[in-house]
């Protein structure tokens, strides 16, 4: 094992936009793993959304990342040494190990995985994280049903673009919106969206109104804000709005914007359900075997956007994300 373990930990509270100097670059002396430990190298580190709302001292699904303490991710290291009876060097194992070059641990939360299947990346997208929240929020919150007209927001994004091909293979007719011509080609041209809004040039609203003529039975918001606000005026009867994520407000310095067509939930007796996919841990398997048996046969395509680099990329290619920069499921490898 090399000498010392290159780290990035939260330095202070982001307001607004995270700012360089919320960060600390550091190094400390790497551990050898001792008796039920193992100890292994990281490959790569999911960058997520959700990664914002953790640096807010607030109260949350999970509690807020220290400040001085390691940043927290998921990510898959490779085991390069082990005196614990389930990991041996060589195994690639997915965890919240967090942003650093190596760790220590003693197997809690770890996964083995098998990457003879797949490659250790997509672990951390469409058969992780947000494979899972698509599934889960698409399937079981949002109840959906052969036929029915699905609106995706965010919908080039890790979550989005698994739900909207998730919805397609599940017999729906999808709409994704997403940012910028590359993106929206993306989408109906790879992916299999039967129509695309690009809600950076196009009116919302009207287009709604042309690609779901008949009402929005589901919407899948990953953005909040205005995007809502327009998918609201146009749901149908009983539909089901899943709430997702809302990565348009997480660095607002003003309030969260709520919708102010909230009433539509009213007059097309229609619901909004918030989820954490965590709630569906006992599931996850099953979730997995179905998006495996979907990406084998074609009707999933897996898109991802590699970012290779060191440990003191992280905070640059965290940006990524809220700049819109990123097709699909944002990864850093490390070099």
């Amino acid at each position: 094992m090399p000498a010392t373990n290159r780290q990035i930990r939260l330095a202070a509270r982001p307001v607004g936009e995270v700012k360089p100097d919320d960060w600390q670059h550091c190094s400390e002396p790497v551990d050898e793993p001792g008796p039920g430990r193992f100890a292994g190298r990281t490959r790569f580190i999911s960058l997520d959304p959700a990664m914002r709302g953790w640096l807010d001292d607030r109260p949350s699904y999970l509690p807020p990342v220290g400040i001085g303490d390691v940043m927290r991710a998921g990510s898959v290291v490779e085991v390069t040494a082990s005196d614990h009876p389930d990991f041996q060097p060589g195994d690639h194992v997915v965890g919240t190990f967090g942003v650093q070059e190596y760790v220590v641990s003693d197997g809690r939360g770890a996964m083995k995985v098998d990457t003879s299947l797949a490659p250790p990346s997509t672990y951390l997208g469409a058969l992780g994280m947000p494979g899972m929240t698509a599934y889960f929020g698409l399937l079981d919150v949002g109840a959906l049903k052969d036929g029915e007209t699905v609106v995706v927001s965010g919908a080039a994004g890790a979550v989005g673009s698994i739900a909207g091909q998730i919805a397609k293979a599940k017999g729906c007719r999808v709409v994704g919106l997403a940012g910028g011509p590359e993106k929206c080609a993306m989408l109906t041209d790879e992916l299999g969206f039967d129509a695309v809004i690009d809600y950076r040039t196009e009116d919302v609203r009207k287009e709604l109104r042309r690609h779901a003529p008949d009402g929005i039975d589901v919407y899948f918001d990953n953005v909040g804000g205005d995007i809502l606000d327009a998918a609201l005026t146009r749901l149908a009867m009983h539909a089901r709005v899943v709430v997702c994520g809302a990565i348009s407000q997480y660095n607002n310095t003003t309030p969260v914007k709520g919708p102010s067509n909230y009433l539509s939930l009213l007059v097309r007796r229609a619901r909004m359900e918030g989820f954490v996919v965590f709630d569906y841990a006992e599931r996850y398997a099953q979730a997995a075997r179905e998006i495996s048996a979907w990406i084998g046969a074609g009707r999933i395509k897996v898109k991802e956007h590699v970012v290779t680099g060191s440990v003191d990329d992280f905070p640059e290619t965290l940006g990524m994300l809220f700049r819109g920069e990123n097709v699909g499921k944002l990864v850093l490898e490390l070099a």
